[in-house]
């Protein structure tokens, strides 16, 4: 069993940055895929950021080149720095964790992941 809890979101003005946290607790190690999902008002949940336990990244065409996902073990802890952030951004954001390696082709699967925070909010206003 893994707890995950996120943090870091709020509000910002479109061109500003926020940093996610996602700590986790319980049955972790270094084995797990990690991953950012959001779900913007009224739309599907969308898989945006995904690290695995090779260190590989995936990022979805609209966050490529904004986004980083990062994680420090030591922490237990999953980033997302997001910068340029628009607008269309505006969304929550979820943290969620597979128990093995995932390959690239599945990594965007929302059902693939076993364990998901409670999200945070992000809202990003023009």
């Amino acid at each position: 069993e893994v707890q995950l809890v996120e943090s870091g979101g709020g509000s910002v003005q479109a061109g500003g940055s926020l940093r996610l946290s996602c700590a986790a607790s319980g049955n972790t190690d270094s084995s797990y895929t990690m991953a950012w999902f959001r779900q913007p008002p009224g739309k599907k949940r969308e898989g945006i950021a995904v690290i695995g336990s090779d260190g590989s990244t995936n990022y979805a065409d609209s966050v490529k080149g904004r986004f980083t996902i990062s994680e420090d073990n030591a922490k237990n802890t999953l980033y997302l720095q997001m910068n340029s952030l628009k607008p269309e951004d505006t969304a929550m954001y979820y943290c969620a964790a597979h128990p093995q390696l995932l390959p690239r082709l599945l990594r965007f699967i929302g059902f693939k992941y076993s364990y998901w925070g409670q999200g945070t909010q992000v809202t990003v206003s023009s």
